[in-house]
């Protein structure tokens, strides 16, 4: 069974949280991508929507928007996620992670993009 530490940022206060997530809960991120919206009660957190914004693996290396698929590539990168260059202009081929989860990822990042008012 999948093991997700799910981080989930809130852009108004500006805080993030880290939730452990096993079982039928993390069953139900296997198969999203980065830029998906999920719903919060997924991880019980009621009235809000999760957007996927990246996360990485067992190994460290973190997922790529631009790759497709779930595996790991070698890539030829000039800015994040995955590497920051140093000096203007510098490319750095780099190990990067697929965008779509799967049992090998550990960390999902997520943000908060919508909540619903409290009565």
């Amino acid at each position: 069974m999948p093991e997700f530490k799910v981080v989930v940022s809130d852009p108004k206060t500006g805080k993030a949280k880290q939730i452990e997530v096993k079982g039928p809960q993390a069953q139900a991120f296997i198969g999203l991508k980065i830029g998906d919206v999920i719903d919060g009660d997924v991880i019980g957190l009621k009235g809000v929507k999760l957007k996927i914004t990246g996360g990485s693996d067992r190994s460290g290396f973190p997922m790529h928007p631009g790759i497709t698929g779930g595996g790991k590539r070698r890539i030829l990168l000039s800015g994040p996620p995955g590497f920051h260059p140093r000096r203007k202009g510098e490319r750095r081929r780099k190990t990067v992670r697929g965008n779509v989860i799967t049992e090998d990822i550990v960390q999902i990042n997520t943000v908060i993009v919508y909540e619903e008012s409290q009565k």
